[in-house]
């Protein structure tokens, strides 16, 4: 996991390579088209749609993560050299470090182009970026490095983390680090396609956006009480991690807004405010009221906490391993 998590940060997700989340896009996308032609508007239909969705698609994505594990790695302490690379690749693929990071930081390096700043936001946020001043971008910019830092990086590693411990704790036929991951990322997926209010996905997505809800609830405390371990003072911690989840707990998200609060208030950045998200507007909570508005020195020191805890992570992981 440590070696996949720096082929992440090396490599990232190259477009040549085939990546497991757009095959996960494409059977969602058909799936939908089948479920919403036998469904029509009936709600009923379209909730059981959506659950029969989110059931094929995380147990498959899962089960074939856990099939890879049972067919590559030996059981023997030291994997041959090909079938270790193969899973560090595979593994590296449910994390996303290196794209997001890359991803906002396009956003920040076309600034004070206003008209490609946007174009390169609405790749990675969902919020309308049409009418965005500067201000707005960079909010936006700092909300989604923190949001997806838990979504993207944190969630899958931690339950990375929970199928070694199955492994670890003597239940070498359970699924390991990529089924664990790889079902992740699958509910993840559907609730960045699905999860929506709105139109025909108010009933189809629901199933996948509680799955997901559920999924990354862990992750995201976990995020909240350790990431001011490695930005702050010790003594600092306590009244840090109280502010950050009296900001973040008026958000209507139970993850969303506990992620960006922490992150809040570690970099000393100012989030929330007024989104717009097609024709709704959105008043999201006011998070770390206190600092000064995020900037792009503010976004950057957002992502690279982010780096931080992650290395933190694999190593208290590590060490753990090493001592049972």
């Amino acid at each position: 996991m440590i070696v996949a998590a720096g082929l992440d940060l090396l490599v990232g997700d190259p477009r040549w390579c085939p990546h497991p989340v757009v095959a996960m896009g494409r059977v969602i996308t058909g799936l939908r088209q089948w479920i919403e032609a036998w469904a029509g508007e009936r709600p009923f239909r379209l909730r059981a749609g959506g659950g029969l969705i989110t059931l094929v698609l995380v147990l498959g994505s899962g089960g074939t993560g856990w099939l890879l594990e049972r067919l590559i790695l030996p059981q023997s302490p030291l994997p041959h050299p090909i079938a270790a690379l193969l899973v560090v690749i595979a593994l590296s693929s449910s994390l996303a470090a290196r794209s997001l990071r890359e991803s906002v930081l396009a956003v920040l390096q076309a600034l004070p182009d206003l008209a490609t700043a946007r174009n390169r936001l609405s790749w990675i946020v969902g919020r309308d970026v049409s009418q965005l001043n500067q201000d707005d971008i960079l909010r936006a910019s700092a909300e989604t490095a923190s949001e997806n830092a838990v979504d993207g990086l944190f969630a899958p590693l931690f339950w990375m983390l929970i199928g070694a411990g199955l492994w670890k704790a003597g239940l070498s036929q359970a699924p390991g680090p990529l089924a664990l991951a790889w079902a992740f990322k699958a509910s993840s997926t559907l609730d960045s396609m699905l999860g929506y209010k709105h139109g025909r996905l108010r009933w189809l997505g629901t199933a996948g956006a509680r799955l997901d809800d559920l999924l990354t609830w862990l992750p995201c405390r976990l995020v909240l009480i350790t990431l001011p371990l490695v930005s702050l003072s010790l003594t600092q911690w306590q009244a840090t991690v109280r502010a950050a989840v009296a900001d973040g707990k008026p958000d209507p998200s139970p993850n969303a807004g506990l992620s960006e609060s922490i992150f809040a208030h570690c970099a000393d950045v100012q989030m929330g405010g007024l989104n717009r998200y097609g024709n709704t507007w959105i008043n999201k909570p006011l998070l770390s009221g206190r600092s000064e508005k995020a900037s792009a020195s503010g976004v950057r020191k957002l992502l690279n906490l982010g780096l931080r805890l992650e290395g933190a992570w694999l190593v208290v992981a590590a060490g753990w391993s090493f001592l049972q």
